[in-house]
C-alpha cells in the first residue's frame, strides 16, 4: 500500500508574505495535518505500507517534510526549481501529478481541504483529474478493501457514503482527526534516518512553459487584510424619543424607507 500525501509550507501571517521562506516565517500547513494522520492511520491498519510526502518549493521550506517525517511520513520529495515560482493552483497541480506519476505505483493520494495561505481549496480536485483517478472531497472517515476505499462524510447535515476503486484521490475534513504529537525520537530520526528526495523540472519532463507564471492561467494581483470600520453611539432619551432618533439615522443611511 502506497499512499502519497501532497503538503504545503505556509507563511505563518500575512505580514511576513515578503519574507524570505524559512522555519521562522513559515509553517507545515494547518489543514495538512489531517491528511497525513489518516494516511498514518490508514498505514497502521494494514500493519503495512509507506507514506510518501511531496512538497514543492525552495529547499528552506524542507522543514515542513521534515517535520511531517517525524510525524511518522516514511520519505520525502520536494520538487525545487527556479522555474515554479509564481505558480497558480493549475500549474501548481501539473507539477504535483507529473511527481506523482514518477512515484508510481501508488493507491491513495491524500491532500488537506485547502491551505492556511491561499484557501482555495482546487489543488486536491485538480491533481486528481490531471491523474484522471477518481475524488472524494472532505472525506471523514476511510476504510480499505480488496482494492477499494469505503469513504464516509457529512455535507449540509447529510451523511454521504461512498465505494471508491482505487487508485484514488482524497482531499481531508480538517474535523476528520486529531493529528498526533511529535516526539522527540521523531524528530531525531526523521534528520538522521530518513531522505528528501530533490526533483527538478527535468526530472519530472515538464517545461518550463507549463510551470511558474507562464503555466499560469490565474495571477494573484494582491492580497489584503479586511478591516472593518466599527463604530458604536449612543442613543439617549426617554424611550420613545430613543426610538424615533433610531429610525431617523436609519433612514439617514437608506437603510429604512
Amino acid at each position: 500500500m502506497h499512499i502519497i500525501v501532497c503538503i504545503k509550507s505556509v507563511i505563518i501571517k500575512p505580514e511576513y508574505s515578503g519574507s524570505v521562506r524559512s522555519s521562522e516565517f513559515s509553517e507545515l500547513n494547518p489543514f495538512d495535518r489531517q491528511a497525513l494522520e489518516m494516511a498514518f492511520l490508514l498505514k497502521e491498519s494494514l500493519e503495512k505500507g509507506t507514506v510518501t510526502v511531496i512538497s514543492m518549493g525552495p529547499k528552506e521550506i524542507s522543514f515542513a517534510i521534515y517535520e511531517a517525517m517525524a510525524m511518522g511520513a516514511d520519505r520525502g520529495v520536494l520538487v525545487c526549481d527556479p522555474s515554479i515560482s509564481g505558480s497558480d493552483t493549475l500549474a501548481t497541480s501539473t507539477i504535483l501529478a507529473s511527481a506523482i506519476k514518477k512515484l508510481s505505483p501508488f493507491d491513495l493520494v491524500l491532500f488537506g481541504t485547502r491551505t492556511f495561505d491561499s484557501d482555495t481549496g482546487h489543488v486536491g480536485p485538480q491533481t486528481a483529474t490531471l491523474l484522471d483517478i477518481p475524488l472524494i472531497t472532505y472525506a471523514q472517515k476511510i476504510k480499505l478493501s480488496g482494492g477499494f476505499a469505503n469513504v464516509e462524510r457529512t455535507m449540509d447535515g447529510i451523511k454521504e457514503s461512498f465505494e471508491v476503486e482505487l487508485p484514488g484521490a482524497f482531499t481531508i475534513h480538517h474535523m476528520a482527526n486529531i493529528p498526533r504529537d511529535i516526539g522527540l525520537l521523531g524528530i531525531k530520526e526523521s534528520f538522521d534516518e530518513k531522505l528528501i528526495t530533490v526533483w527538478n523540472l527535468n526530472d519530472l519532463n515538464l517545461s518550463q512553459d507549463s510551470v511558474g507564471k507562464r503555466g499560469s492561467p490565474t495571477i494573484v494581483l494582491s492580497v489584503k487584510k479586511v478591516t472593518k470600520d466599527r463604530k458604536c453611539e449612543f442613543i439617549n432619551g426617554k424611550p420613545e424619543e430613543q426610538v424615533q432618533k433610531l429610525i431617523d439615522k436609519l433612514i439617514e443611511k437608506g437603510l429604512l424607507v
